[in-house]
């Protein structure tokens, strides 16, 4: 017997109590960021279930973005935890579950206290990036799409100088739902580059704001800069074109 998610309800709890061991393990310790996993045939046996029932666990696990697993290989811990955060809000975006606005005023909130937060906490080392972002993004020559990445890094640079790793896991999670509308949106104007004038101004004026320490205008300039891009793009049911 199957349930609907085609799983064998008679090997579905092995499976879950696998996860927990797992999951027990990386929290007290037993493997750390970068580390490999045993092979599957010595992790089985020491957990006392099956290949295939470790194998499901594993899949739970690189679902969630805690390990990459290779087809014939060793699993290993990431360095930097993937959020599925994004592809999840995507999907729902898609089915209606939720709407641009919804996500754009979580992001401009989760991005503003950033923001307020960056210009007291930001190192040189984050100053500096800053500053070659913006630079390589002054550059005429720049196709569109790597403009886009350097955007979005430019944005996860802000919630990352704030030292809150889950306000830069969400964020990342709230612009990747929307980052192929963002990249349509671009790819049909006639002069992209033209148009990103003012985007660019807006990120100077972010980056000297965090630099002054000014954590308000930092944050006020945020709001602007992400409400005033998106709005153009925002028909009447609240869908970017």
């Amino acid at each position: 017997m199957t349930d609907p998610e085609g799983l064998d309800t008679e090997q579905q709890p092995t499976q879950l109590r696998v996860l927990a061991q797992l999951r027990e393990m990386i929290l007290g310790g037993r493997w750390g960021a970068g580390d490999t996993l045993p092979g599957e045939r010595d992790l089985a046996t020491e957990l006392g279930c099956s290949r295939a029932s470790l194998r499901e666990a594993l899949r739970v696990l690189e679902a969630q973005g805690i390990i990459d697993s290779k087809p014939g290989g060793r699993s290993t811990i990431r360095s930097r935890a993937r959020s599925a955060f994004g592809s999840v809000l995507e999907l729902q975006l898609a089915l209606g579950q939720y709407t641009t606005p919804e996500l754009l005023n979580a992001r401009v909130a989760m991005e503003m206290w950033a923001a307020r937060q960056a210009a007291t906490t930001r190192r040189p080392e984050h100053l500096e990036r800053f500053h070659e972002l913006l630079t390589r993004m002054g550059d005429p020559a720049i196709p569109v799409r790597e403009f886009n990445q350097l955007d979005a890094e430019f944005h996860a640079l802000i919630t990352t100088s704030a030292g809150n790793n889950i306000v830069t896991d969400l964020n990342r999670g709230l612009r990747a739902a929307i980052e192929l509308q963002m990249v349509k949106a671009y790819d049909a104007l006639d002069d992209w580059w033209e148009s990103t004038h003012t985007v660019r101004s807006e990120h100077w004026q972010i980056y000297h704001a965090i630099e002054r320490h000014d954590g308000e205008l930092a944050a006020a300039l945020v709001r602007s800069h992400i409400t005033n891009f998106f709005k153009p793009a925002l028909d009447g049911e609240g869908r970017l074109f």
